[in-house]
């Protein structure tokens, strides 16, 4: 068999094997990443969802636009832009299989995208508009989850404090959607602890979310009622939808997304309610939006000293507890926006504009690390963004400032130096009292500010079924932290190789290093001395393949952690075994983990991606020592209809008490069961 042939069955091999696959590799470890810089799993599904859409409606790479495959979330800018020349210069495709001439466009990537994606004849717009309102399809998704031990916050204390709901935490989303043209739908949400039915949440649940999507009507590119999120240049000043920062895939470092997109999500924060809309005539497009909203807020009624004021935003859509309830959606936000864009198929403007108001002013603690935080009633923030392609070359970036014109800036480049060889490299400089209040960038720390640093990343493929993936991070932050009581910097290193010799086999192992500046651990003099910390991960994992029906998955972390000296120095370890069962032409499916863990503490704490329920997230974080198990089974009764049930369980060892305040639980385990229902109507 000659070589393209043989590229060409693995193709389909590949396609057929991703059937049940939700998450690539790559995208798992972003999410790992992401929730240690946010010490916070995210709620956000929108990822999922796209791949769920697009898994159910394919792309048709023959009418696709450059906001289609980005939706993809599995390309780079370059890569894009390359297909796009190509298509532009020979014509429709004919086979997918003709990917493989696209420049840039390697096996794995290709790989990654078919089962996604498909070669089609283009469909007339009269046809789109007949279709969009009786094509679709209607679904109802309903999810109850608990934790079945009882935390002490469920047991009323007289003049102390409790949680008010029951344990469950119950979760629906309908949803009418037509591909990825058409969308309107509703979400609830009631996490564990929030009243049902009963006190403030007398409507049921504590959060619903309402959303209206359109996209491609005529000059209308994109229409948003209800919620939906902005995302705007590199993320300097504005950016909602989900964005991963460093991992494995050392090529994506800039942030791709068209302006609008709805949500559709439970996080009851990151994103605008109101009306938006994107208009485009020819290369120019016009994106603006307006939004009111209650929100929840730390609420200060200091009467004596000055007017009434918030001192924090409250993110974690949590209403629990009397307090939790004092501060829910106490503070009304209007926001305002948009950007102008120009566009061809090598160079790309854009100017952007973002401005909050609020109906009380914002005045943070009086701390050194908050000396340049964000102040005041009302607050904006403009940039301009660009990028430009030359032959195999792709270069980017965004330049920012706040109302009181403090300056950020941000370029990267995307370069296929060689068929087998990529190289990203990105710098940023972001002024210690520049402030954005959603930014969202490709930066060391979770918001953009006091930061400057040079990210240098690499991917080689030397054969076929080699590629070795690697990146070099320096930074400092010009001013102090939260922890850190003086002006720090760090320094991050990761290499990756991968082995994959056919599609029943997949192995990798990775080395990531990285020493950043911090308070010195258990310090009690009134001044502190910041001291380098370095913390060493070592992690090997393998896929097998073992039958057409069972797979095997396997994973080893190592961990050392401390200062010079034996300062605060720790080590942890995880494995877990993986087995996943997947009967070809059956409505069921499982699969199962078993782990152990043990670090010395929090500060050198694991984390690791869980299979969930569709659409679901577990990433724990794992410190101290014990063993973890979970099971997961779908069932599929009629080709309308699916079901999950999930069963997932830690037991702690040399533990009585496990959690603190509030969530303490007695005793040494704690099991949480998940069942979901999705339902096309």
């Amino acid at each position: 068999m000659t070589k393209s042939g043989f590229i060409s069955v693995a193709l389909v091999l590949w396609s057929l094997a991703s059937a049940a696959q939700e998450i690539p590799v790559e995208e798992e470890q972003q999410f790992e990443n992401l929730t240690e810089v946010n010490e916070a799993e995210t709620e956000d599904d929108s990822y999922v969802q796209q791949l769920v859409v697009y898994k159910k409606h394919p792309l048709n790479l023959n009418t696709a636009g450059d906001d289609d495959l980005r939706d993809l979330g599995l390309l780079t800018d370059l890569q894009i832009i390359n297909f796009l020349r190509y298509r532009k210069l020979l014509g429709r495709l004919i086979s997918i299989y003709e990917l493989q001439a696209v420049p840039g466009w390697d096996v794995y990537t290709i790989k990654k995208i078919v089962p996604f994606v498909r070669i089609g004849d283009a469909v007339t717009i009269s046809e789109h508009i007949r279709e969009r309102l009786r094509g679709g399809d209607h679904s109802l998704l309903l999810r109850y989850s608990q934790l079945l031990e009882k935390p002490v916050g469920y047991t009323p204390k007289p003049g102390g404090s409790y949680y008010l709901g029951g344990r469950q935490k119950l979760f629906f989303r309908y949803r009418y959607q037509y591909k990825t043209n058409f969308q309107y739908g509703l979400t609830g949400d009631k996490d564990a602890g929030e009243q049902f039915f009963r006190g403030p949440q007398r409507a049921g649940f504590d959060f619903y979310s309402f959303h209206l999507f359109a996209r491609n009507i005529g000059k209308i590119k994109a229409l948003a009622l209800g919620d939906f999120t902005v995302n705007l240049g590199q993320g300097l000043i504005q950016w909602q939808r989900l964005a991963f920062k460093k991992g494995g895939n050392t090529m994506a470092i800039k942030r791709q997304s068209p302006v609008l997109r709805p949500y559709t999500s439970a996080g009851e924060y990151n994103f605008h309610r109101g009306i938006g809309a994107t208009i485009q005539t020819g290369n120019l497009a016009a994106t603006a939006f307006l939004s009111y909203r209650k929100i929840s807020a730390n609420f200060v009624n200091d009467t004596l000293n000055q007017p009434a004021y918030f001192s924090s935003f409250l993110v974690s859509g949590y209403h629990r507890t009397a307090s939790e309830l004092e501060d829910r959606n106490n503070l009304g936000e209007f926001s305002y926006g948009g950007n102008l864009s120009w566009q061809n198929s090598k160079f790309h403007a854009g100017l952007n504009m973002i401005g909050y108001r609020f109906s009380l002013p914002l005045l943070k603690r009086q701390e050194p690390y908050n000396l340049y935080a964000i102040s005041g009633s009302n607050w904006q923030n403009f940039s301009i963004d660009y990028s430009y392609t030359f032959k195999n070359v792709h270069v980017f970036g965004e330049a920012a400032v706040d109302k009181y014109f403090h300056k950020a800036m941000i370029n990267g480049l995307l370069a296929s130096v060689d068929p087998k060889v990529d190289l990203s490299l990105l710098c940023r400089s972001i002024s210690k009292r520049f402030q954005s209040l959603n930014g969202n960038a490709f930066t060391e720390t979770a918001y953009p500010s006091n930061e400057q640093g040079i990210y240098l990343g690499i991917s080689i493929r030397p054969a076929t079924a080699w590629q070795l993936d690697g990146y070099a991070d320096l930074y400092r932050f010009p001013w102090l932290k939260y922890l850190v009581d003086a002006p720090s910097f760090g320094k991050d290193f990761l290499v990756q190789v991968t082995y994959q010799p056919d599609r029943k086999t997949r192995i990798y192992s990775r080395f990531r290093a990285e020493t950043k500046q911090a308070n010195l651990p258990g310090n009690s003099n009134i001044t502190n001395s910041v001291i380098p910390l370095a913390k060493q991960n070592w992690r090997t994992e393998l896929f097998s393949q073992l039958t057409e029906q069972l797979s095997l998955r396997n994973r080893i972390e190592l961990l050392w952690y401390g200062g010079k000296d034996g300062i605060s120095r720790e080590t942890g370890f995880l494995a877990y075994g993986d087995l996943t069962y997947s009967p070809v032409n059956k409505p069921y499916s499982a699969n199962m983990r078993v782990q152990y863990f043990e670090t010395g503490s929090y500060a050198s704490r694991i984390y690791a991606f869980e299979r969930d329920v569709l659409y679901g997230y577990s990433i724990p974080v794992f410190y101290d020592k014990g063993f973890r198990y979970y099971v997961n089974v779908k069932w599929r009764p009629s080709p309308s209809v699916s079901c999950w049930f999930r069963w997932a369980g830690t037991v702690y060892q040399g533990k009585n008490v496990i959690g603190s305040g509030l969530d303490e639980i007695e005793g040494s385990s704690k099991n949480e069961l998940k069942i979901q229902l999705l339902v096309y109507l």
